[in-house]
């Protein structure tokens, strides 16, 4: 985390794991492009399965199996005397970049949700772009195990109602809000 390295880098640390699956996340992975591109291409010459996490919010082709957006909710605005609040708003939810995933690679689309409201969000996003109900992950909100667990049962049944899937925070439970892991 906050370390600059080369992509032969990169590669060379992930061979050292026991491992095939590839998972690249951020902050926003299609920021770097070209870095992101070149790192993807290496990937697949060594034989791993690629999956991007991003918040769809740049677009760019790259060799991946697997693309998990999650678009940033309601939920995730800084408050509105933030600075940031307008430009978040207005860039959060990219449905053309949404779009342009969406018709090119195998897709989900992980929603992380604070409250039981947020369902209607999330099902004007699926009619507006057509996202298929099994391409839709939900996902608690959640620093903490006891927070997580506190919606978790009302989210599966809302994947349960909805034909949706569930995420659960595996990272919280093995590390808790510990970051750079």
């Amino acid at each position: 985390e906050d370390k600059h390295i080369s992509v032969n880098k990169v590669v060379k640390e992930i061979t050292k794991y026991n491992c095939r699956h590839v998972v690249i996340t951020g902050g926003e992975p299609f920021i770097q492009t070209k870095e992101l591109v070149d790192l993807c291409h290496e990937l697949n010459e060594g034989g791993y399965h690629i999956t991007i996490e991003t918040n769809a919010t740049v677009y760019a082709d790259v060799s991946a199996h697997l693309i998990s957006m999650s678009p940033k909710l309601r939920n995730s605005n800084p408050k509105p005397d933030n600075r940031y609040f307008e430009m978040h708003e207005r860039e959060r939810i990219r449905a053309d970049v949404i779009h342009k995933f969406l018709d090119n690679y195998t897709c989900q689309l992980k929603f992380v949700m604070e409250t039981p409201e947020d369902l209607e969000e999330i099902q004007r996003l699926q009619l507006e772009i057509s996202i298929p109900d099994e391409a839709i992950v939900l996902m608690p909100q959640g620093i903490s195990a006891e927070e997580i667990q506190s919606k978790q049962e009302w989210i599966i049944e809302l994947c349960k109602q909805h034909r949706y899937r569930y995420s659960p925070r595996v990272h919280v439970d093995v590390w808790g809000n510990q970051r750079g892991v």
